[in-house]
């Protein structure tokens, strides 16, 4: 899903998260919890972008969505790397397990 460059990427940003925070078990939780965050930003963004909340109106475009999307995408993998050290092995194997699971 990701290509390597882009782990490279994501090691990059785990490894300068350790140096700024460490990775202990706080850590750790604080970097699951940013998750919720990222969910709850791309709840809003749909929101604004449908129009839902009528005293707001549409506030947001479809390429914000999809911003909001890539910050969970991230955020995800940033998580991952942080409690694993194949976060890509995790990856490919639950993909390939979702694929299967709906014979595509």
């Amino acid at each position: 899903m990701l290509s390597n460059d882009q782990w490279a990427t994501i090691h990059r940003l785990v490894s300068w998260l350790d140096r700024q925070n460490g990775r202990s078990q706080q850590e750790i939780g604080l970097r699951l919890l940013k998750l919720s965050e990222e969910n709850g930003e791309v709840a809003q963004a749909w929101i604004g972008y449908t129009g839902q909340n009528p005293r707001k109106g549409t506030t947001h475009t479809l390429d914000q969505v999809a911003e909001e999307l890539v910050d969970v995408i991230v955020t995800a993998a940033v998580a991952l790397t942080s409690i694993t050290d194949k976060p890509d092995t995790f990856l490919d194997a639950k993909l390939a397990k979702i694929a299967d699971r709906v014979n595509v």
